[in-house]
């Protein structure tokens, strides 16, 4: 488990968090969750970054140089939990407790130089 991982998941309002393989044939993970869940979490990550990927390819052929390569990173934000996502590692935040400034700087501090492309 990276340094990362544990970090997240000493946060304040932190779930669980996580990291998955972008083969998408590991993971890894520390909090309240299940094995399952924590599969089915990374299942999820790993198809959303994929998306986020393409779209951002998509927006480049509309508006070259405009800023959205490579991405960076994504945000669900239901009614009572987050989901946040920065390279191959991901985060679920109790809305209630946790601040979602506070673990996305963390975030994109610590994975600042994880590589953008898929592998």
């Amino acid at each position: 488990m990276s340094p990362v991982v544990e970090e997240l998941s000493n946060q304040q309002g932190v779930i669980a968090a996580g990291e998955y393989s972008y083969r998408g044939d590991r993971f890894s993970y520390k909090g309240d969750i299940s094995d399952e869940m924590a599969r089915m979490a990374s299942i999820m990550c790993r198809a959303t970054t994929m998306s986020e990927h393409m779209q951002v390819a998509m927006l480049e052929k509309f508006c070259p140089d405009c800023g959205g390569t490579p991405p960076q990173g994504w945000v669900v934000r239901g009614p009572g939990f987050t989901v946040c996502n920065v390279a191959n590692v991901f985060a679920f935040l109790r809305n209630d407790l946790a601040s979602l400034n506070e673990v996305m700087a963390l975030m994109r501090k610590r994975l600042a130089g994880a590589r953008a492309e898929l592998i």
